[in-house]
């Protein structure tokens, strides 16, 4: 990032404001399957606290983890823009609402068994 200020002759505070700010931009490698789960207001008053609870305890990581195969990656990230459909998580490119803690365990469940490697693609 650093490399990137001095080439549009920017202050690297202003990169690094951008790339902390939107979820799209991971200055850490993540795994295969990101889970992002949303935890602003309106994920938040439907129970987004269980979507969190239930993922780590399917995946046995904490927020901002990677498994030690390097296949699940963590993170709460702010709107994903489905308020309407709280509370919701976002895995690479899908989105997941209206979840229900039932939900959260059946699609982990079915990818860390490898039953079905692409249930989250």
């Amino acid at each position: 990032m650093n490399y990137v200020a001095e080439y549009l002759d920017m202050a690297p505070m202003r990169i690094y404001e951008v790339a902390t700010f939107y979820t799209m931009f991971n200055r850490t490698p993540v795994g295969k399957y990101h889970v992002q789960v949303c935890t602003t207001t309106p994920c938040m008053l439907r129970d987004s606290d269980m979507v969190v609870r239930a993922c780590k305890a399917n995946l046995g990581i904490g927020l901002g983890d990677t498994t030690g195969d390097k296949m699940f990656t963590l993170t709460e990230v702010e709107c994903l823009g489905a308020c309407v459909n709280a509370p919701m998580m976002q895995v690479n490119d899908a989105y997941y609402e209206d979840l229900s803690e039932n939900d959260v365990h059946e699609n982990p469940e079915r990818s860390k068994g490898r039953k079905n490697s692409e249930t989250w693609q």
